[in-house]
């Protein structure tokens, strides 16, 4: 079936639930407006349908190819690319002095979830652009912010994430690549990288590769790591480009899904590099660009479970079994069938909650950037760091089961390749592993995020949800109003619990026990909080008679379908928290049939 854009509902999470019009307030963005907001949503919903969702099969078919020491995109993406470009997406969010639109990071989140729903493995691509543009403006010299910046905000060179090596895996503090100065300000650079997405192609004619290396007299471990750039071709003084540097592809991986976006092998001999900000403070640095990708994948991880809804419902729709309990009609459509329609709302209800997760997590950003006092700014960075591993981790773990659940609405026809929905189950499993694996992020959460301020960020979030708690009352009774409560006051019992454990050094098995439950609870309930802000702005909506009734209606019904499905586990995700790490540690190999 065609992709169709959300455009209606990324604007109702932006303005209703996420609070994008706090980022206008600042005055920040004098060129944004909500008429801006609508332009760029309608603009890149077109573009996704009728550009990039029809290359989406045919690229999984035919896949990114290898040969001859080169990579050349799946047919037809690089002049998608081309499109794309010119188009001027890379530079949604990007700074006016470098070509870029200068408008806030919450909206080009919102217009590339189209994109990445249309077309993942495109989407890569300008993605980790997008995380290499903020690491440049952030950390690099002002030549490198010349040299490089608008031409990868134009999207005439495109960037790449250099990180992870054969026997260092996550483990960067293993790297061994090594940068070995020239004398002349640049480096030379010798290693192999692995799983380099689009580390190489024919889209555009440079590729600016961001590379973790070491010094030759660097301390060992993540301390002595160093951020190196490397482009595919040597940029002249006059900004032409000249030989080909001392890098190249060796392979590309065969892959589970995204088979058309490249995954390289790169090996580099020699290859010439320039340092970007201090020696031995690369991994810093290099995680501005993580962090940023980590949101950007948790955005994907929402474009890929909303492609596949869409999917299966349409299939829920045209297909036709059984007699319906609720119309009685004899061969009637699946979608009538209380157990479908329950799949199908709880798919529809967690997309929601996972968007405006992703979206409330760019507001945060935009507004720890320019708010207008520093406590403002402090607060908003705070609460910034604390939703980006939730943001990346429960909104992969989503997609993951939506699409599998799209799977399973298909039924037999679903583990057929020739329905498609297997190809966005597929697409979808890499999410969770990308820029730290899902249990990375939540040892994050629990390691740096939620006590890195004392716990400030979190009691401010439980506060909230407190809050609107009191507002949900009103709209509803019963079980809607006394799950939300239940499941905040889990939250809050395992936030204390976690921040006690975290003060005694003899608990920290029990505080990595309790990382991925507590990582899930968080996600659950705050994305729980987001829809229920969103059925209170629906409903105000309703009472002021503006808007579709039936539309606004769903968006109240939505919340009460995820405090049934979702939040009533809340109490099973604090008893998983609870466990404590001697638990665990019994179960030996032994115990576990090694």
């Amino acid at each position: 079936m065609p992709y169709r854009a959300p455009v209606r509902d990324l604007a109702f999470s932006l303005t209703a639930v996420a609070g994008i019009d706090q980022v206008t307030a600042t005055g920040a963005f004098p060129d944004y407006d909500g008429d801006v907001l609508a332009a760029v949503l309608e603009a890149a919903g077109q573009f996704s349908e009728g550009v990039l969702a029809p290359l989406n099969r045919p690229g999984d078919l035919a896949g990114a190819q290898y040969a001859n020491g080169a990579v050349t995109a799946a047919p037809g993406f690089a002049d998608a690319y081309r499109q794309f470009a010119e188009g001027g997406w890379t530079g949604l969010a990007a700074p006016v002095h470098a070509g870029g639109q200068g408008l806030p990071k919450a909206l080009e989140l919102a217009a590339f979830e189209t994109v990445h729903a249309a077309n993942m493995a495109f989407g890569l691509c300008p993605m980790l652009s997008l995380a290499a543009i903020e690491a440049i403006e952030e950390h690099g010299t002002e030549h490198q912010k010349t040299a490089y910046l608008p031409r990868m905000v134009s999207g005439e060179w495109t960037g790449a994430m250099c990180l992870t090596e054969p026997q260092a895996g996550s483990d960067l503090g293993a790297l061994t690549s090594t940068a070995t100065p020239n004398g002349d300000g640049t480096y030379s650079l010798t290693g192999q990288k692995i799983y380099i997405t689009w580390g190489d192609h024919d889209a555009t004619d440079n590729i600016v590769h961001l590379v973790l290396a070491r010094l030759p007299d660097a301390p060992a471990g993540p301390k002595g790591i160093s951020l190196f750039l490397a482009n595919k071709y040597l940029v002249n003084v006059d900004g032409t480009l000249g030989d080909r540097n001392g890098f190249r592809p060796v392979g590309i991986e065969h892959k589970l899904g995204i088979h058309a976006s490249p995954t390289c092998v790169m090996q580099y001999e020699g290859a010439t590099a320039e340092l970007v900000g201090r020696p031995n403070e690369g991994l810093a640095h290099m995680f501005t660009m993580m962090n940023a990708a980590r949101v950007g994948v948790g955005v994907e991880g929402v474009g890929i479970a909303e492609m596949a809804y869409q999917h299966a419902l349409a299939y829920a729709l045209d297909r036709r079994q059984g007699r319906s309990i609720w119309t009685g009609e004899a061969n009637a459509p699946i979608f009538d069938h209380p157990d479908v329609r329950r799949t199908l709302s709880v798919m529809k209800a967690r997309i929601e909650a996972a968007r405006a997760i992703c979206l409330s997590t760019g507001v945060a950003a935009d507004m720890a950037r320019h708010a207008g006092t520093d406590d403002e700014r402090r607060f908003w960075k705070g609460r910034e760091d604390l939703f980006t591993p939730i943001a990346k981790a429960w909104s992969t773990d989503m997609g993951v089961d939506v699409a599998s659940q799209g799977v399973q609405i298909h039924g037999g026809m679903g583990f057929v390749e020739e329905t498609g929905a297997a190809q966005y189950y597929r697409d979808a499993r890499i999410a969770p592993i990308y820029e730290g694996t899902n249990g990375i992020q939540a040892m994050d959460l629990v390691g740096r995020k939620l006590s890195q301020d004392g716990g400030a960020s979190a009691r401010a979030v439980i506060a909230e949800m407190k809050a609107t708690l009191v507002e949900v009352a009103r709209l509803y009774a019963g079980k809607p109003v006394e799950r939300f409560a239940t499941a905040i006051t889990a939250v809050e019992d395992a936030t204390l619990w976690l921040l006690d454990a975290k003060a005694d050094p003899a608990r920290g098995s029990d505080v990595l026990a309790a990382a991925a439950p507590y990582l899930t609870l968080m996600g659950d309930v705050i994305g729980g909080w987001m829809l229920a802000k969103g059925a209170l702005a629906a409903k105000a909506r309703l009472d002021a008679r503006d808007g579709d009734p039936a539309w606004l209606e769903g968006k109240i019904a939505l919340y009460e379908v995820y405090a049934a499905n979702i939040l009533g586990h809340a109490s099973s995700r604090l008893a998983a928290i609870g466990q404590g790490g001697d638990l665990l540690q019994r179960m030996s190999r032994e115990a576990l049939g090694a």
